[in-house]
């Protein structure tokens, strides 16, 4: 009886619903619209990663301006002026985030410099191990800032990247006008898509993880070879800061494939590579779009980069945690403030690590 008396009221409302159907189409646009908005997202992360990594030309791409812009745009916008100024672009690298979510360390940190001259790239290494104040965390190592910024269960790596750039911005002192965070199977797929890099070791490097060997001198890697060079550190002398110094020489070698390939100034191929990072990346998207910025290239005098190290002191007790050195540390600090780092390197030859 009750059933009945249901079903003869469904009946009587029915005619007065609303039809679905505009609803569902509602629905379905603004589905589309967020499926665009994140694979323009990720396109424009991967320039930034791409032009950010190579040391030239530092894309600020905005979620809504990000994506490959047409080969036309790039082409006929190149010539607007460009960032003026020194730029600072912070590269995280991450060793199997999303792929083994256990792994939450931003062990590769690279702040990329350019001077306001447009001389040169200056790659600069910040030891993963370092004695830093982190928000929230108090003293402890700089990579575990990635780690409390991106949180618990489903990592963040926007929130990673911001905590990390924070903590950066002041140890530094300077505006870090752009960043990235590539996960390792992010990387292997630009090395792909360069048709492998040539990295130049001082010395041969074997590797704790597949037992592969890679031997003193240049080699051309691919991107699962690059990637395994790239996570060693048992086996160096100097652990993870000889680790550091190959992931400068990686970068050097990546800038000279791209300008080999004519892909930093070839709008054509440079839109190609956009989507080669695919979802192992995401971007600081506050600033200027990438037609704007690409306008840096022809600026510059050289991309042979010059690698360098933050001076470091010995190990803090049992902690494993890296000091600032005390005398060499605040006066780099201060070249790095000032845009002299030119100066910095005449003063202390001893202080480069050779990328090549």
């Amino acid at each position: 009886m009750i059933e009945d008396d249901l079903r003869a009221a469904f009946a009587r409302h029915e005619p007065l619903t609303p039809s679905t159907g505009p609803l569902r189409a509602a629905i379905d646009r603004l589905a589309t619209r967020r499926r665009r908005r994140r694979q323009r997202w990720q396109a424009g992360g991967t320039a930034l990663a791409l032009l950010g990594v190579l040391g030239i030309g530092v894309p600020l791409l905005t979620s809504e301006r990000a994506g490959p812009p047409p080969a036309a745009a790039l082409a006929g916008e190149s010539g607007r002026p460009a960032a003026a100024g020194a730029l600072n672009v912070l590269l995280l690298g991450v060793d199997g985030f999303g792929e083994q979510p256990s792994y939450r360390l931003a062990d590769s940190i690279l702040l990329v410099h350019i001077p306001a001259d447009r001389s040169r790239p200056y790659l600069i290494s910040l030891p993963r191990d370092l004695e830093v104040s982190i928000p929230g965390r108090g003293i402890d190592k700089l990579n575990s800032a990635f780690f409390g910024g991106a949180g618990e269960p489903r990592p963040d790596l926007d929130a990673g990247y911001e905590l990390t750039r924070r903590v950066v911005a002041e140890l530094t002192g300077v505006r870090v006008d752009a960043g990235a965070v590539l996960t390792f199977a992010g990387l292997r797929r630009i090395t792909e898509a360069v048709n492998g890099v040539e990295v130049c070791l001082p010395k041969e490097v074997r590797s704790w993880h597949t037992r592969r060997v890679f031997p003193a001198g240049c080699q051309r890697l691919d991107g699962a070879a690059s990637v395994d060079l790239l996570r060693q550190r048992r086996y160096l002398p100097d652990g993870a800061l000889d680790r550091d110094r190959n992931a400068q020489r990686y970068v050097a070698g990546l800038v000279r494939a791209a300008v080999a390939q004519d892909v930093l100034t070839n709008p054509v191929r440079l839109t190609a590579l956009l989507f080669a990072a695919g979802k192992g990346l995401t971007v600081d998207d506050d600033g200027l779009p990438l037609t704007r910025l690409v306008g840096v290239l022809p600026e510059l005098k050289t991309v042979e980069p010059v690698g360098l190290s933050l001076p470091v002191g010995p190990l803090v007790n049992s902690s494993s945690r890296l000091p600032l050195d005390p005398k060499r540390g605040p006066a780099f600090l201060a070249a790095l403030r000032e845009d002299r780092l030119a100066q910095w390197v005449a003063q202390h030859p001893e202080q480069v690590d050779p990328v090549r």
